[in-house]
C-alpha cells in the first residue's frame, strides 16, 4: 500500500478519510459511520476531522464509528483559531476527545490562523503532547511565509487546499514541506462540484487504467511524495474508489498528459483556500 511516514517513522496511507459537512444531519448519522468503518477496513485508516464540522457533529460521528477500532485508526482533528490560545487550546481539546471517544489525538492541527501569537499556540501544543493528549500538531492553511515565522521543527504536517484544479503550492510550500519530510495533507482532493471529474482528459486516462475520473484524480496527488489525501466519501462505491486509487500507478505519459490539462504554476499564487 502506498503510504507517508512522518518523521518519527509513523507511516500512514496516502489516502485518508476526510469528514467536512458530516453530523450535519442526523438522519444520516449511521450512513455516516457506516462509511467510515467501511473506508477502516478498506485500508483507509487515517481519519480528518475538525470541532468546526458541524459544530462538533463531525466528531461525535468519528467517535461512534471508532468504537472498537480506535487502535487501527490516526486519528486528526483540527482547533478552531479563536480556541488557539494558552488556556483555549487545552479546554478545546478536551471537548473534542470526549466528542471522539478517546483519551489523545494522533495529530491536532491549528485549523487556521487567527488572533493569537503563534509562539503562545505552539506552547499549548507542546503542553498537550507532553500531557500524552495529542501525539503531534501541526498546522492548516499556512502558506510557506507562515510555517517559516513558526519557526517549529516540532511542526509534524501541513493541511492545505490541493488537487489538479489547484495546484499553487507547487511553486514552493509543496517543495519546502518535501525537502522538510513534513507530510502535507490535501483536503477537497478531488474538487468541488464535480466540474474536474467532467474534465475529458481524465475521462481518458481513467479508461486506460479502467478506473473512474476520482481514482485517477487521487492517485495524481499521492504519486507525490509525502501528500496524503483526505477525501470525504458516505456512498460505499465512493469508498471503494478512494481505496482502490492506492492502488494505481500513474504512467509518465498519463502525468505529461494531466500537467498538459492543467498546467502547474509557473509563478506564486496566493493560497487557496475553502
Amino acid at each position: 500500500m502506498n503510504t507517508v511516514v512522518f518523521a518519527d517513522g509513523t507511516a500512514v496511507p496516502a489516502i485518508g478519510q476526510g469528514t467536512w459537512h458530516m453530523g450535519e444531519d442526523r438522519a444520516q448519522r449511521k450512513r455516516e459511520v457506516a462509511a467510515l468503518r467501511d473506508g477502516i477496513q478498506r485500508g483507509l485508516t487515517l481519519i480528518d476531522t475538525a470541532e468546526m464540522y458541524a459544530e462538533g457533529g463531525a466528531e461525535e460521528v468519528v467517535g461512534e464509528a471508532l468504537a472498537g477500532l480506535r487502535d487501527q485508526v490516526f486519528l486528526v482533528s483540527k482547533v478552531y483559531p479563536h480556541n488557539a490560545s494558552r488556556c483555549g487550546i487545552p479546554e478545546a481539546c478536551e471537548r473534542s476527545l470526549r466528542r471522539l471517544g478517546t483519551d489523545c489525538l494522533d495529530l491536532y492541527l491549528l485549523h487556521w490562523r487567527g488572533q493569537y501569537p503563534l509562539e503562545e499556540t505552539v506552547e499549548a501544543f507542546e503542553r498537550l503532547r507532553e500531557a500524552g493528549k495529542i501525539r503531534r500538531w501541526g498546522v492548516s492553511n499556512f502558506d510557506l511565509d507562515d510555517l517559516h515565522e513558526l519557526g517549529e521543527p516540532a511542526c509534524a504536517a501541513s493541511q492545505v487546499l490541493y488537487s489538479l484544479e489547484e495546484r499553487g503550492i507547487e511553486w514552493d510550500l509543496l517543495p519546502w514541506c518535501q525537502e522538510q519530510r513534513m507530510p502535507l495533507m490535501a483536503y477537497c482532493p478531488v474538487g468541488q462540484g464535480g466540474k474536474l471529474l467532467r474534465h475529458p482528459v481524465l475521462a481518458e486516462i481513467a479508461g486506460r487504467h479502467d478506473a473512474t475520473p476520482a481514482r485517477v484524480a487521487l492517485a495524481w496527488l499521492i504519486h507525490q511524495p509525502g501528500v496524503i489525501a483526505i477525501p470525504k466519501a458516505v456512498e460505499p462505491l465512493h469508498i471503494r474508489d478512494n481505496a482502490a486509487a492506492l492502488h494505481v500507478r500513474l504512467t509518465p505519459e498519463d502525468i505529461a498528459a494531466l500537467d498538459a490539462a492543467f498546467p502547474p504554476p509557473t509563478r506564486k499564487r496566493p493560497l487557496a483556500m475553502v
